[in-house]
């Protein structure tokens, strides 16, 4: 039953929207020419302003990606620098205490 009424409520909903769809608006008076050349002046200046901020944010975010590679490589060297002196301290300490312990 309840199948039923849900069927027949979907129904009813689904022909009022067909209706309010295709139910006749009003035309609108057509546009004079220098209104069309005014919208088409100022689209195509929205445009031009549009391609100018999209280049000018592709190159900052080639600035901030060259930035952010550089940090990288500097810190992939400061990394190697420390663990090349960090074995290189190892190696020192263990020199000495072999002399330590070797007999005399």
């Amino acid at each position: 039953m309840n199948k039923l009424i849900a069927a027949l409520i979907s129904t009813v909903f689904a022909a009022s929207a067909f209706a309010a769809a295709h139910t006749a608006a009003p035309m609108a008076a057509p546009a004079s020419p220098a209104v069309v050349n005014a919208q088409a002046k100022e689209a195509k200046t929205d445009a031009k302003a549009d391609a100018k901020e999209m280049k000018a944010d592709a190159k900052a975010d080639a600035k901030v990606a060259k930035a952010e590679t550089k940090a990288g490589e500097k810190k992939t060297k400061a990394h190697a620098k420390s663990t090349k002196t960090k074995a290189k301290a190892r190696a020192k300490a263990a020199k000495v205490e072999a002399k330590e312990a070797a007999p005399k």
